[in-house]
């Protein structure tokens, strides 16, 4: 894929002013400042004009033109990233503890809500879909582990490898649902394939997975028939919208956060109208305590159309209307946090590579999106939710918690 598939049009300049700050300008300065009164930032103006924080700072920006400055004191959830990636501004120091310091900053106590995002229709989520995900997959096996599992990995011990933490959580989740041979199990998103192909090879059971990506898709046959699991696996390349068929477990990890707040009720419609009476099913995604849309800079450049939501909205819109009773729910918001650090690492090592496949600005823009991942959730700002359910009449569930 070329660069203006990956990044966009160049919507900022890098040029330093050569002339000296106004007074305007100083002002502009200390208002940003202010949105942040408490975190270790410095703050200084292309001319060398500085705002220092009460303690040690642990990074610096350094704003390269007025143009920047003042995008910054229109919207700085936006123009952060836009100004960074294409290098109006210049963070030095810790760009991770600087965007947790910003996370750490006091919330509005008012609850927001998604529903004013764009509708994600079958046609706007294949737009999306190809935005992100067929950026190529030679462009996500620099930094991702070797079965492409792109999703929160969990660490039974914090010296475990990224591949093993990614196999654990795959076999998590299975415990979790309990799967036994012989049952049939419908995969909604199932990205580059591992998690079906691992429940078939391992549990026993058969999957039909369906993803709307043609690159994953294409990938995941290819693997399905490498190892001779075509007969176990069918991969579907269709939206979640389109799944058919009875099951006897419905499973969804990280396709929650893009089918937005105004399509919940299909995907309610898709569990209920698959699974079998006494059918359980398992849902993993990002989320929040608190009602808010994802960050504009974020939905422009990295994730359009996605939305994490509360457990409240899940449970009210998804799971209430087709009568699913959860059985389990666990948060691993800081196993998230310890997959991005390997993420990052590997992406940090890759990126001269990742320069020559894309630019200099699509580095960027995916540093900060590494980063500020990572932030959000040592910072809870994100959480990462996994739901065990089941039929509401369904007396086929586990006894006790153990997994």
């Amino acid at each position: 894929m070329g660069a203006t598939v990956a990044t966009g049009s160049q919507s900022f300049s890098n040029t330093a002013v050569s002339t000296a700050a106004t007074a305007f300008d100083r002002w502009a300065l200390r208002r940003i400042q202010l949105t942040v009164p408490d975190a270790p930032i410095q703050f200084s103006l292309w001319d060398g004009y500085t705002l220092r924080p009460a303690v040690a700072p642990v990074a610096s920006i350094t704003f390269r033109n007025r143009r920047a400055l003042l995008s910054w004191v229109y919207d700085a959830d936006l123009y952060f990233g836009e100004t960074y990636m294409f290098g109006a501004v210049e963070i030095t120091g810790d760009l991770l503890a600087l965007l947790e310091a910003i996370y750490r900053r006091p919330a509005s106590s008012k609850a927001l809500s998604g529903r004013g995002q764009h509708p994600n229709t079958t046609e706007a989520s294949r737009a999306n879909v190809h935005h992100h995900y067929d950026l190529g997959n030679d462009f996500y096996r620099l930094w991702l582990d070797r079965q492409l599992l792109y999703t929160c990995a969990y660490f039974p011990t914090e010296d475990c490898s990224l591949e093993e933490a990614q196999t654990a959580k795959m076999d998590l989740v299975c415990r979790k649902l309990g799967l036994r041979p012989g049952e049939r199990v419908v995969e909604a998103g199932c990205g580059w394939g591992a998690l079906a192909l691992h429940m078939a090879r391992s549990y026993g059971v058969t999957v039909r997975a369906f993803n709307i990506s043609s690159e994953q898709i294409a990938y995941a046959r290819d693997r399905a028939s490498a190892e001779g699991l075509t007969s176990s696996v069918e991969f579907v390349e269709d939206d979640y919208r389109n799944v058919s068929g009875r099951y006897d477990v419905f499973v969804s990890v990280g396709m929650l956060e893009h089918v937005g707040l105004a399509h919940f009720s299909s995907l309610s419609d898709a569990i209920d109208r698959t699974l079998t009476p006494t059918g359980r099913g398992f849902l993993h995604f990002i989320g929040r305590n608190r009602p808010a849309p994802l960050n504009r800079w974020i939905r422009r450049r990295i994730f359009p159309g996605a939305y994490p939501p509360t457990l409240q909205e899940v449970c009210a819109l998804v799971l209430e209307p087709a009568n699913l009773s959860v059985l389990d729910i666990e948060n691993l918001r800081l196993h998230y946090a310890a997959t991005l650090v390997h993420w990052r690492s590997r992406f940090e090592r890759a990126s001269d590579e990742v320069a020559e496949r894309f630019d200099d600005a699509f580095v960027r823009a995916w540093r900060l999106y590494l980063a500020g991942s990572q932030a959000a959730f040592t910072t809870g700002w994100m959480q990462l939710f996994q739901i065990v359910f089941a039929r509401g009449t369904s007396n086929a569930v586990p006894w006790t918690r153990t997994v």
